[in-house]
């Protein structure tokens, strides 16, 4: 959990420290994410088997296509991997992918300002 912490303080989300084997965020919106150790899940649920593939999709929306590649370097930079290096998508956003310490992939994105006449 200490790791997936320290990730996702990168990405700027407030994450409490750990303090047993629950803890949470919230972020704009509301929405929030939870973590739980394997421990208190398989306590919860003794039937649990780990999940295969990717469970979950996350997409942080960064403030500008250089926030892309500032973010994208200062995860690497901490020791995390990267799936893919930042790229301008056909789709008009500045768009990179690293790995959470839970093999989840996580999105960076950034509208790419479009040239006004």
């Amino acid at each position: 959990m200490k790791e997936s912490v320290r990730f996702y303080r990168l990405l700027g989300v407030d994450v409490p420290d750990p303090v047993d084997d629950h803890l949470d965020a919230t972020l704009p919106g509301g929405i929030r994410l939870m973590w739980d150790t394997l421990e208190l899940i398989k306590q919860l649920d003794p039937d649990w088997t780990e999940p295969k593939g990717h469970p979950i999709g996350l997409a942080f929306e960064c403030s500008s296509p250089g926030d892309v590649d500032a973010t994208h370097a200062r995860v690497v930079r901490a020791g995390f991997r990267s799936k893919k290096d930042p790229w301008d998508a056909f789709w008009g956003q500045r768009y990179a992918q690293v790995i959470d310490p839970d093999d989840n992939v996580v999105d960076l994105f950034a509208q790419i300002p479009t040239a006004t006449a």
